[in-house]
């Protein structure tokens, strides 16, 4: 089994990414493989609805030049998946948001590429808006129908300079019990396919209230 971690922050190894260790380091000891790969400091724009994902269903974004497309197929074939985020006027930091924007489309212009994996998300801030970035994330998981793991608390963590959340015993406690629990839930997952059967994907019925 395999989990790819986003790393959503400018900085290599700030406190996103040690918040994203935490989690995996627990994936580590229970025997699941692990990459973590940095979005923040990368040039991503934004998606402009062109539709062409829906056009072509060739799983790609019609925008070339970054590595979206390549990050796609990451989380298409792999397990699980973790988005770790800082907060940046209380949401989600710009550059990470443009790529889940544009991943999530295509996954679901696709046939639900990201449908029953595993997801999780993480979040790292020196004060306030952690839970509304949390709460960011958590909408693309599940609107995709991925499973999601929990912790004993918002999995939100605090400090300033790096490598300072740390320092928060109480983010570094949620970190591990969320890294706990994922594994958990992905060797479920994986022992119960073709013994309980899956459900069915049903069609998006979509609908406005305009008449």
């Amino acid at each position: 089994m395999k989990v790819v971690a986003f790393n959503g922050s400018p900085r290599k190894e700030g406190n996103t990414f040690q918040a994203i260790k935490v989690v995996t380091g627990e994936l580590d000891k229970a025997g699941i493989e692990t990459e973590i790969i940095q979005v923040g400091h990368k040039t991503i724009r934004g998606c402009i609805a062109c539709g062409k994902c829906i056009e072509n269903k060739d799983e790609k974004c019609s925008f070339t030049g970054d590595d979206v497309n390549e990050w796609i197929q990451k989380i298409k074939n792999a397990d699980g998946v973790i988005f770790g985020s800082p907060v940046h006027y209380a949401g989600v930091g710009a550059t990470m948001k443009a790529f889940l924007d544009r991943a999530f489309y295509v996954a679901t212009a696709n046939g639900g590429l990201f449908r029953h994996k595993v997801g999780a998300a993480v979040v790292a801030l020196r004060r306030s808006g952690g839970v509304s970035t949390f709460d960011q994330l958590n909408h693309y998981i599940t609107y995709a129908e991925m499973l999601m793991p929990t912790a004993n608390y918002w999995s939100v963590i605090h400090g300033s300079a790096p490598g300072e959340a740390l320092q928060d015993e109480e983010g570094v406690q949620i970190m591990r019990v969320l890294g706990k629990n994922m594994a958990w839930l992905l060797k479920l997952v994986e022992n119960g396919r073709g013994v309980v059967e899956e459900p069915a994907m049903e069609i998006k019925t979509k609908m406005n209230f305009i008449r």
